[in-house]
């Protein structure tokens, strides 16, 4: 039963059929130094939680990997510290053309730039020939001092819950579920659960761009990523480098009004599926009309919830998990081929296809080993956000989100309470990321994105203050622009990250 903020927020970092990877965890330790004069060591990645070393690069040369020591508190700069996990990939152009370090974060929160990088890395090769690519877990995340919270049989049950309560005695059943996952993040992570917020996160990155040598920043946010690159420009405005922003979140809203937006978003995406679906030239497997296709979703999703169906052995398919699949493939226009795959092999008995689909947005792995993509998800979110939604103010808000999104909206509503009874109170009712006298922000915002819908980017643009936020708009489909594949989104970034060349404020790509 994944947050909404997570589904708000997330990034897309796995393909539909291939798992996170698990990053085994890094303590902290106590000392009395100036962590800002810490050199980095850099040396070839290890494999990572079991599984292989990153790939090498196109070009033959290795990932490298490097730890960084930050203020577990940074109210106590000299007190306990944490080890945060980086990796990159050197530039591979000439030393006098280098400009410095290009800092990713690619959203969740809770998920593993360490692990990411390396997946994408060749989409950046572009900016790799005048960059350092840069990555790394942020505090609570994978390496990096992790928030850990159920182990992998719990969190087998707590997914398959069921998330859209439909009476009393239901509810009663999922509220026990989040309050004993959130009661195990407090017992087995009751130290870093206080310094986990976006502005420590934000701290981090300062103290990183200084160690990596640089005068300013350059970032590229996705997603979350760009709440991160929001609140670093809020709190750094002067060391704000050329810096992106895709697939951008909201900030002017508060959780509930984040997730009756995604509620919008992941509806209009499931239209264009289906509209896509049956104006193919082959007729479509899932239905014989865009609204056609619409309903048997719906129906099969009603008949999951009183009778689950076979998923991957000996896991069934619930209306839960089947929602979350169905939302993970909307995420980009090249999973849509599997939702059809999914809901066809569904449509005979077989839920195999949408759980792979939900297990993937859940950071399970084949072998059922989990990442702590949720946990850190929660614990973020639940640390940045004030808002404690309650049972019955979600029960009056379902006509609003069912309205919004008949399939995803009791689904969506219900997840407010992820954050009731959490042992850390919430920062603020939304982020601040005001940011006068920052040096321009590229801001891409996309017209079908179902996650971070695309009124976002112009609400990111407006509260970052005049002169500081371009927009920069694609006509397309999925999460996010940058990776997909669009000439004319990709020739603006580049010639902003790699040449400081400005595109004109409301230039639109198709």
């Amino acid at each position: 039963m994944p947050n909404p903020p997570r589904l708000r927020a997330a990034a897309l970092t796995a393909t539909a059929l291939v798992l996170s990877t698990v990053l085994a965890g890094c303590g902290g330790d106590s000392q009395d130094e100036d962590v800002s004069a810490q050199e980095l060591s850099w040396k070839d990645c290890p494999a990572q939680g079991g599984g292989d070393a990153p790939s090498p690069l196109a070009d033959g040369d290795e990932w490298q990997c490097a730890t960084m020591k930050a203020p577990l508190d940074w109210d106590e700069p000299k007190g306990d510290t944490i080890k945060l996990a980086l990796i990159r990939a050197k530039a591979s152009g000439a030393e006098s053309e280098r400009i410095g370090s290009l800092v990713f974060n690619f959203g969740g929160p809770g998920g593993s730039g360490v692990t990411t990088l390396p997946t994408f890395g060749e989409d950046y090769a572009k900016l790799r020939t005048r960059y350092d690519l840069v990555s790394f877990d942020p505090r609570g995340v994978g390496r990096s001092a992790p928030v850990e919270c159920q182990d992998d049989l719990q969190l087998d049950v707590y997914f398959q819950q069921d998330a859209t309560p439909d009476d009393k005695a239901e509810s009663a059943t999922f509220l026990d579920y989040t309050k004993e996952f959130n009661e195990a993040c407090e017992t087995n992570s009751e130290k870093v659960l206080p310094h986990v917020r976006t502005t420590d996160a934000a701290r981090d990155l300062d103290l990183m761009r200084h160690i990596l040598g640089d005068d300013k920043l350059h970032y590229f946010g996705i997603s979350y990523g760009t709440e991160l690159g929001g609140v670093y420009a809020h709190l750094f405005p002067k060391k704000v480098g050329r810096a992106v922003f895709d697939a951008v979140v909201d900030p002017t809203q508060d959780p509930e009004q984040g997730s009756l937006g995604q509620a919008r978003g992941f509806q209009l995406a499931l239209d264009n599926y289906a509209e896509a679906c049956t104006s193919a030239i082959e007729d479509c497997p899932v239905g014989d009309t865009a609204q056609n296709v619409k309903d048997r979703i719906a129906k099969l999703l009603r008949d999951l919830d009183s009778e689950p169906i076979p998923g991957i052995f000996p896991r069934e398919l619930t209306q839960t998990v089947a929602t979350s699949g169905i939302a993970q493939a909307l995420y980009s226009q090249d999973f849509w081929r599997y939702l059809t795959a999914g809901l066809e092999q569904a449509y005979h008995g077989n839920g195999q296809i949408l759980m792979a689909l939900s297990d993937s947005m859940n950071g399970r792995k084949q072998n059922g080993e989990y990442s702590n993509l949720t946990a850190a998800n929660v614990a973020i979110n639940c640390a940045d956000d004030k808002q404690r939604y309650t049972a019955d103010h979600v029960a009056r808000k379902l006509p609003e989100f069912r309205a919004a999104s008949a399939l995803f909206g009791d689904f969506l509503a219900w997840g407010l309470v992820g954050c009731a009874d959490w042992a850390v109170p919430g920062a603020a009712n939304h982020p601040n990321v005001s940011a006068p006298g920052s040096a321009p922000i590229l801001v891409v915002g996309n017209t079908g994105d179902p996650a971070t819908p695309y009124e976002g980017a112009r609400k990111m643009v407006r509260a970052l203050g005049a002169g500081v936020g371009v927009e920069l708009t694609y006509k397309g489909e999925g999460h996010g622009a940058y990776d997909s594949g669009n000439k004319c989104v990709q020739d603006a970034v580049n010639g902003y990250l790699l040449n400081g060349k400005v595109p004109a404020a409301g230039r639109v790509c198709s």
